[in-house]
């Protein structure tokens, strides 16, 4: 079990983007890539982001579903089997299905399968977390050491502690801060509450990671940002908060260099420790990452 009571900030040896995707461009497989999006509309694979990482001096990564499918997350672990950069992968895989003990199984015993992750924000029902089959597959886990990423969007914060209190020996990283209406003018109730409450539960990590995207894409600031990123540094602390890009998603509104710098400046205030422990050391520790040093090649 990971020690969450220590106020002691290890040293992690790497700076680690916590969050990225690729994919093999297909409107069929991307259809969630609308017009607004033509950035994302092209192949994006390690070798595109590899430069920007070693320009932000990121020595490693984690990469994450982005399809609902097992081929998805066979690939991802070839990727990082290709890759040492790539520290971990979150896959894919059919929580709820009636073969997941055997598909857990056998992706399990690849040693960079870090996690699963389902994309809970698009399903309609708002109870889908409390299934009792999808309950089932979490409670599987817990004899794996994998984590489980929760994609929600800020409505669906209260099914999701609920989810969270049903599994307290499951570790959970809550993705991009439960997306929060940014781009509503800092409408930050009921998200603030919300996600304190969600912090309570010291088996959650959260990224910081996909804020970008649910703000106003073309003049987002800075001080847009600020507010929630001070509610899930005072909620969370900086233990259980780590940086993730959301790459290429992040590019309908921000560069990777602009994001990284993004957060370096968000961050500032804090100590030296306590930035590291957030670019590096909170995903190691939650995701138990290599820790050896291969920093991306451009």
């Amino acid at each position: 079990m990971i020690d969450l009571e220590s106020s002691h900030y290890p040293e992690s040896g790497s700076r680690i983007d916590a969050h990225l995707h690729f994919w093999h461009y297909s409107p069929e497989e991307y259809g969630w890539i609308g017009s607004t999006m033509s950035r994302l509309k092209c192949d994006l694979l390690p070798e595109h982001i590899a430069p920007e990482l070693s320009a932000a001096r990121i020595d490693g990564a984690v990469t994450v579903q982005a399809r609902q499918s097992l081929a998805e997350t066979e690939w991802l672990l070839e990727l990082a089997n290709h890759f040492p950069w790539i520290r971990g992968v979150v896959g894919w895989a059919d929580i709820a299905g009636d073969t997941f003990a055997q598909e857990l199984e056998r992706l399990s015993a690849h040693r960079l399968l870090k996690g699963l992750r389902h994309i809970v924000e698009a399903e309609h029902d708002p109870e889908f977390l409390l299934r009792p089959k999808f309950a089932a597959g979490i409670r599987a886990l817990q004899g794996t050491d994998l984590v489980y990423d929760i994609l929600i969007r800020e409505n669906q914060l209260p099914q999701a502690i609920r989810f969270v209190d049903e599994h307290p020996n499951q570790i959970f990283v809550l993705d991009h801060v439960a997306k929060p209406k940014i781009a509503g003018g800092r409408v930050m109730e009921p998200w603030r509450s919300r996600i304190c409450e969600m912090a309570r539960r010291e088996n959650v990590y959260c990224k910081l990671s996909g804020m970008v995207t649910e703000a106003a894409w073309d003049r987002w600031t800075c001080d847009d940002l600020r507010p929630h990123v001070e509610v899930v540094l005072q909620a969370f602390g900086p233990k259980r908060i780590m940086a993730g890009s959301d790459w290429p998603v992040c590019m309908v509104a921000a560069s990777y260099s602009q994001w990284i710098q993004t957060l370096e400046t968000l961050l500032a205030d804090l100590s030296c420790a306590e930035r590291e422990r957030i670019f590096g050391g909170t995903a190691i520790e939650a995701y138990n990452l290599e820790t050896s040093p291969v920093r991306a090649q451009a």
